[in-house]
């Protein structure tokens, strides 16, 4: 079997990797196809090189089926088309029983923290797998991680059908946040300031505004009545995405911080003191967020097609990931693995 290991900043290497037989808990999963995310394209720059140990096999956001079992499992059968919720929960911390397991205090990232799926065979276990719909094929399933992010932060927002929301950031994953939003129901608006984002988030039925262009304040309140946006979504991790987002929510709305900051930005706390505004969290995904997403998926809501902008063999692994390098076109590359 081949699999693609990280070697160092801007380095990637094809050569044979370890079939690894499972062990009573687990499973082989045979890799369909594996996404692209932005933590990969960090691993890739070199700038994690603190917790991701060269060589490594990284890649979470994947689709395939199932190979074999240990012998503890009676619940799957070779050829079942699966993907993986690529978290490692311990278990026994506060976190986990409390039912938290997605933000566990021991939480291990499956294609950071250990082996991922840039490879033919990944070994698993059972706990993180999920059977892909008929309906749907693996090219789309590869998509079901970040489709699963955005259905959480969907969730951990209360959105509502009619409610106004708006999105600061138009990159894969803010445009996924708001495609199932649209699906839930709420009127939705993208702030993003990529030309080609822009394009193809009008291009999907979206409304879109430039706040280099445009007052995204001024614009929400002449939608809003004044009201302001009954939910903002954070997804830029972006100072002036943090300025911005309290400008824009209603008294007693609801702000998701889903962007990941290396800092601390500065945060107007006087607004949410004066309009009690609710700030949540959004991290990752539970069981629930896997299931919606592969119903959502299967449902035809979401153009999981146009978000594919690109597809590379596992051998041009090292391609793949210099197209995305300074890429402003680039949506979702897919690498597939077998």
């Amino acid at each position: 079997m081949k699999a693609a290991y990280y070697k160092e900043a801007g380095k990637f290497e094809v050569k044979d990797g370890i079939y690894r037989k499972p062990e009573a808990d687990e499973a082989v999963i045979k890799v369909a196809y594996c996404g692209i995310c932005g933590t990969d394209l960090h691993i890739f720059h070199g700038k994690m090189d603190a917790r991701v140990k060269p060589p490594q096999i990284i890649g979470h956001e994947m689709s395939g089926t199932f190979v074999e079992t240990g012998s503890g499992v009676t619940d799957w059968k070779a050829g079942d088309r699966i993907v993986v919720r690529p978290l490692d929960w311990c278990g026994e911390c506060p976190a986990c029983k409390a039912g938290n397991s997605h933000i566990c205090m021991k939480l291990k990232f499956m294609g950071i923290d250990s082996a991922g799926a840039f490879q033919e065979y990944w070994t698993v276990k059972t706990r993180t797998l999920y059977k892909v719909p008929e309906n749907l094929s693996l090219k789309h399933a590869a998509l079901i991680e970040p489709v699963a992010v955005a259905c959480h932060d969907i969730r951990r927002a209360k959105l509502t059908n009619g409610e106004y929301c708006v999105v600061l950031g138009g990159g894969p994953i803010g445009l996924l946040i708001a495609m199932v939003a649209k699906a839930a129901g709420a009127k939705v608006l993208i702030s993003e300031i990529n030309a080609y984002r822009i394009q193809f988030a009008k291009e999907a039925g979206f409304e879109v505004i430039n706040p280099l262009e445009e007052d995204v304040k001024a614009f929400v309140e002449n939608a809003t009545g004044g009201a302001g946006a009954d939910v903002v979504f954070e997804v830029t991790a972006s100072e002036p995405g943090a300025k911005l987002m309290t400008e824009l929510v209603r008294p007693r709305g609801r702000i998701v911080v889903v962007g990941i900051y290396s800092k601390p930005p500065q945060l107007d706390l006087f607004k949410f003191f004066w309009r009690e505004i609710e700030l949540y969290g959004a991290r990752l995904y539970e069981s629930e967020d896997f299931e919606k997403g592969l119903e959502i998926s299967a449902s035809g809501l979401i153009p999981l097609d146009k978000l594919i902008t690109g597809v590379f063999e596992l051998a041009d692994i090292q391609a793949g990931f210099e197209s995305l390098n300074n890429n402003t076109t680039a949506i979702k590359t897919l690498i597939k693995c077998s």
